[in-house]
């Protein structure tokens, strides 16, 4: 049975994941843009909900009624403000700049936070549990779990049944042809930027109140969002999760066998499926 619990553990924790690396799949999707500070943004969506559940007194969830929104705009603003002017044949541009991003969100939350680790306060949700089959499961994780598969359900749904969806996939096939029918790529771009930072709002609030935080961790979030993103497969939202899962379960068997061997089991599971299937375990949809 503890074998069995490390791995329902695993999945529940690949939910969080696949929360860190939906929005970068979707960012990498549409615009073929590699964002180094999307690990730091996350972390930016936590301190945003503390700030929130300090000043309103809301609840953590409840404060993402307030941090989405928030977290939208600031992505809009960021992809047309900036990104925009960086997008073209060559990768190293917005490779440079969100590194550039990523130095300065460190550095200000650290100034305006300090180095301390913080964590949001979400009352009986963080102790409360069910039994299942003689395991006892975290209401938390579950709840992550379910919202992560939400998440990806309705991202799927825009990208697939909605006008966006098709503005958005239009503009990825072929940037100068949606611009000749009449989409505006740049506000397009901004849009997906806008969404993608929505979903990261919801992984920065579930992680603070999972987890302490401290701005010097994005880095970490961001490797594990990619390591989701490619063994799942590029442009595979459902493989998003599945990858996710992946790399919790390697996580929490590999704790399960030495404790010191938790981050390196997933690494080596993330290095194992790439040899094998480089282009991930899963083809991008079309269509």
């Amino acid at each position: 049975m503890e074998w069995v619990n490390a791995v329902v553990q695993g999945t529940l924790l690949g939910g969080l994941y696949a929360l860190f690396a939906a929005g970068l799949s979707l960012i990498f999707g549409v615009m073929r843009l590699v964002n180094i500070a999307h690990g730091d943004l996350i972390i930016l969506g936590a301190y945003l909900g503390l700030s929130v559940t300090a000043i309103l007194g809301l609840h953590p969830l409840l404060a993402l009624l307030v941090v989405v929104p928030c977290m939208a705009l600031i992505g809009y603003v960021l992809q047309r403000g900036i990104l925009n002017q960086t997008l073209g044949g060559d990768l190293l541009p917005p490779l440079l700049v969100t590194f550039g991003l990523s130095v300065i969100l460190q550095n200000a939350l650290l100034e305006i936070y300090s180095a301390d680790p913080q964590k949001m306060n979400a009352g009986a949700l963080e102790t409360a549990s069910v039994s299942a089959g003689g395991l006892s499961i975290g209401v938390l994780p579950l709840l992550t779990f379910a919202i992560a598969v939400a998440v990806i359900a309705a991202l799927q749904w825009t990208f697939y049944q909605t006008a966006l969806g098709r503005a958005f996939r239009a503009t990825s096939d072929n940037a100068e042809i949606a611009q000749l029918m009449g989409l505006n790529r740049r506000h397009i771009f901004g849009l997906a930027m806008a969404l993608a930072l929505a979903v990261t709002a919801i992984a920065g609030i579930m992680l603070g109140i999972r987890t302490s935080f401290d701005p010097s961790i994005g880095g970490g979030r961001l490797i594990f969002g990619f390591e989701a993103v490619i063994i799942g497969g590029l442009g595979n939202l459902w493989g998003t999760l599945a990858g996710g899962v992946i790399l919790g379960v390697a996580q929490t068997v590999g704790a399960k066998i030495d404790p010191g061997w938790q981050l390196l089991a997933g690494h080596i599971a993330f290095l194992v499926i790439l040899a094998v299937r480089p282009q991930g375990l899963f083809p991008r949809i079309s269509g």
